[in-house]
C-alpha cells in the first residue's frame, strides 16, 4: 500500500495502521527543521542582537531562542522562531512602553514589525521571527512580566518551565502534527494552548501508534475545548484558555469533529 494514499480514520484495521503511520511519519520528516548552520535558531539571534543591544542598553540581560525550537515542536513550514528578550528588573519603562519603543527601534533599523499579542514579528533573511520582550521580576527567580496586547494588560510567566514541560512530555510528534493541522485549517490556537491540550489529551496514553494518538487528541478537542481550563505551568493565575473567544474555540471543536469523520488523512493534514 502506498503511504501517500492514506486510509480512513474510521475503524482502521492493523494493515491500515501501518499505512497511516507511514503517512504521518513522512509529514514529520518533511517538516523537520534544520539544526545545522542554516538554522534560524543559530543565526537570527546574532543578526538582531545589535539592534536589541542598542535599544535596551544596560538593561538587556539575554536573548535566547524559546518556543517551538527550544521545545522540539517546530515545523519547517509554519513555525516562527521565538526570541525571548530578558530585560533587567531595573528597566524603568512600563511594559506597554517597552513594546512601543521596541517597535520604533525595529522600524528605524529597517524592519517592519508585526504587532502580536505578546510578541513583535519581524522577518530575518526570509525567516519569521517573533521577539518576546519581558522584564524579569527580581534577581532571585526566573519569573518575567510580559505585556499582552489583548486586554492591554500583563502576565507573569517563566518560559523555561514551558520548555521543560513540553520536552518532558514525550509528545512532540503529536504536537507538531496538531500545529500543522491548526495552521492548514486556519484556526486561532496559540502554541502553548496547543501543547497543553495535547499533553492533557494524551496523559493516559503511555504509548500508542501515532494515528491513534491523533484520534484521541481530536476526540478530546471536540468534547472538551469549550469548557477545559488550561493554566500557565509557571503561573496559575494566567489562564491560557481565556486567550481565545468562544467563537474561536467553537471553530477548533468543529474542525476536530470534522477530522474524526474525514475519510482520508489527506483531508486532515498534508
Amino acid at each position: 500500500m502506498n503511504a501517500l494514499q492514506p486510509y480512513s480514520l474510521l475503524n482502521p484495521t492493523p494493515w491500515r495502521m501501518l499505512s497511516e503511520q507511514d503517512y504521518l511519519t513522512e509529514i514529520l520528516a518533511r517538516e523537520q527543521v534544520s539544526t545545522g548552520l542554516s538554522s534560524p535558531a543559530l543565526f537570527a539571534p546574532g543578526t538582531i542582537r545589535p539592534v536589541i543591544e542598542k535599544w535596551a542598553g544596560r538593561y538587556l540581560l539575554d536573548i535566547t531562542p524559546s518556543g517551538s525550537y527550544a521545545k522540539g515542536t517546530a515545523n519547517r513550514s509554519d513555525t516562527d522562531l521565538d526570541l525571548f528578550i530578558s530585560l533587567s528588573p531595573d528597566t524603568p519603562d512600563m511594559l506597554a512602553n517597552v513594546h512601543k519603543s521596541l517597535v520604533n527601534a525595529l522600524t528605524a533599523s529597517g524592519y517592519k514589525p508585526r504587532l502580536q499579542n505578546v510578541s513583535l514579528g519581524i522577518t530575518i533573511m526570509g525567516y519569521s521571527v517573533d521577539l518576546v520582550p519581558a522584564k524579569r521580576q527580581n534577581w532571585l527567580f526566573n519569573d518575567h512580566s510580559l505585556y499582552k496586547r489583548r486586554g492591554d494588560t500583563w502576565t507573569k510567566t517563566d518560559v523555561s518551565q514551558h520548555i521543560e514541560k513540553v520536552k518532558n512530555s514525550g509528545h512532540q510528534a503529536e504536537i507538531r502534527l496538531v500545529k500543522l493541522w491548526r495552521t492548514q485549517k486556519g484556526l486561532e490556537f496559540p502554541s502553548l494552548y496547543v501543547e497543553l491540550a495535547v499533553i492533557k489529551a494524551l496523559e493516559l496514553k503511555f504509548w500508542s501508534p501515532l494515528a491513534d494518538s491523533m484520534r484521541t487528541i481530536f476526540a478530546y478537542l471536540s468534547e472538551n475545548i469549550l469548557t477545559a481550563r488550561f493554566v500557565d505551568p509557571a503561573n496559575t493565575n494566567n489562564i491560557i484558555s481565556d486567550d481565545l473567544t468562544v467563537a474561536e474555540k467553537q471553530a477548533i471543536k468543529a474542525a476536530a469533529k470534522a477530522a474524526l469523520v474525514a475519510p482520508y488523512w489527506r483531508d486532515i493534514v498534508v
